[in-house]
């Protein structure tokens, strides 16, 4: 590793180190401050960070402030709202044993944190985990993805104008700068991204003791089972599908259609694909592409993977891959035994929902699980499956909700965050016991006198 890049970063570290112990990010009124800085140049830049959205992902104005800046500012206004009482100490009653003490629950930040952003969403996974570290009261330092350049450089020097650094900093980079930044010693790693690079950032994390948040992702079902409403079930599947070209962590991954609605999903799913994007989906504006060449080809390497039923045109030259719904055989093919994180969604059918369950719980847990039918039959589906979050006849939408708390379980990730959930993973909740001394309760001192009496208090 670079020892200079290392000694650099570990300045910054440190830096942000002396600013937490002075005391100076603590009091309400500094984190308030902040936040409203924070809205304030989300409103400033909003124009350059949809141009730069928009020449690496080729992702539309609407799109940008739907899914990132607007999540972004949704939080921002729901710390701002609650910040005083999440703060405040909560009491907490005591047991006849403890007399006279009182007890409290106090938040205490934790610290310095690093929060380690991916390219899928750039601004909203990078700034909405910031919303948590400014209202706990905490330093960061915050890591840009190199996969999208444009928006990287926006982000640095909008956060070099809007903070100090030795507050929050803003650093760019590849790889070598993510190992050099791992390397130094912080109290909170945030992270977003892939679980194979989840599982380094926790081993890293592993050598100093530090705790982790991971934002992972996995492959999320998606059912389709009798009773349900098949034209409005393949809207918003095509719609969550489509954001950001499928790159999106919580799109639906394959779905399980009842065979008895086969036919009539696969014409329902290309007429809303029409009716999203009209004839020419590749014309469109608001219709991303792949991120990288490399994602470009491993993701149109799927399409041999199974009969094609809508879709399936691309362009390498655009990085373009049209939405396509592929009908595939089993679980065992190669598009089923990776994450996608593109447009090509996997279809097959089934008979019996049991044997879906099977299929769901057999599998890591996913981020997300999706479940068109009947209210009834959705609940006890989702009580035998695991997953980070779930949507009843619909997708996506229960990350839209700041209010909500957002996060994986077992492979799709730990910890969880929005809203005061943000507030907490930034924060340690401290047990305070005050006793006074006016009285002194002598039955817990050797000898242990009365200790029969003592003992019925236990």
């Amino acid at each position: 590793m670079n020892s200079q890049l290392s000694e650099f970063l570990g300045a910054k570290v440190e830096a942000q180190r002396a600013l937490f112990a002075s005391g100076a990010t603590l009091s309400y009124g500094f984190r308030r401050r902040q936040l409203k800085k924070l809205a304030e140049a989300l409103d400033e830049w909003e124009a350059p960070l949809c141009e730069a959205l928009w020449k690496d992902l080729h992702k539309s104005t609407e799109e940008a402030v739907l899914t990132e800046l607007s999540i972004v500012k949704g939080e921002i206004r729901n710390h701002l709202a609650h910040l005083r009482g999440w703060m405040r100490p909560k009491r907490v009653s005591m047991p006849l044993k403890m007399f006279p003490s009182r007890g409290r629950v106090v938040t205490q930040p934790l610290g310095t944190a690093l929060i380690i952003a991916p390219w899928n969403y750039p601004v909203q996974l990078l700034l909405n985990p910031l919303v948590g570290a400014i209202s706990a009261g905490c330093t960061a330092v915050l890591k840009t993805s190199p996969a999208v350049p444009n928006v990287s450089q926006v982000l640095v020097q909008m956060i070099g104008a809007t903070f100090p650094e030795n507050y929050v900093t803003a650093i760019d980079g590849h790889r070598e700068v993510n190992q050099a930044l791992l390397e130094q010693r912080f109290d909170l790693v945030f992270f977003t991204g892939s679980p194979d690079l989840g599982r380094v950032v926790m081993q890293a994390a592993a050598r100093n003791l530090t705790p982790v948040v991971l934002e992972l992702g996995g492959k999320s079902p998606t059912i389709v089972d009798r009773g349900a409403n098949v034209a409005v079930a393949a809207r918003r599947i095509a719609w969550g599908k489509c954001l950001n070209a499928g790159q999106t962590c919580i799109a639906p991954d394959y779905v399980f259609v009842h065979s008895s609605l086969r036919d009539e999903f696969v014409e329902a799913f290309e007429a809303a694909l029409h009716k999203l994007y009209g004839g020419d989906i590749k014309g469109s504006r608001h219709f991303g592409r792949m991120v990288s060449q490399r994602a470009f080809e491993r993701v149109s390497n799927y399409l041999a993977d199974g009969r094609v039923l809508v879709g399936g045109a691309t362009d390498a030259a655009e990085r373009y891959i049209e939405p396509t719904l592929l009908e595939v055989p089993n679980g065992e093919v190669e598009v089923m035994q990776h994450e996608i994180f593109g447009p090509v969604l996997p279809l097959m059918t089934f008979d019996d929902i049991d044997q879906v369950s099977e299929f769901v719980c057999d599998r890591p847990h996913p981020l997300a699980l999706y479940y068109f039918g009947p209210t009834k039959a959705g609940k006890a589906f989702m009580k035998r499956a695991i997953s980070g979050g779930a949507c009843l006849n619909d997708t996506i939408m229960h990350i839209a909700n700041e209010r909500m708390p957002f996060g994986g379980v077992g492979a799709s990730g730990m910890g969880r965050y929005h809203g005061r959930e943000s507030y907490l993973a930034f924060s340690h909740r401290r047990s305070v016991v005050a006793t006074t001394t006016a009285i002194d309760v002598p039955f817990r001192y050797m000898p242990y006198k009365l200790f029969g009496l003592v003992k019925k208090l236990l």
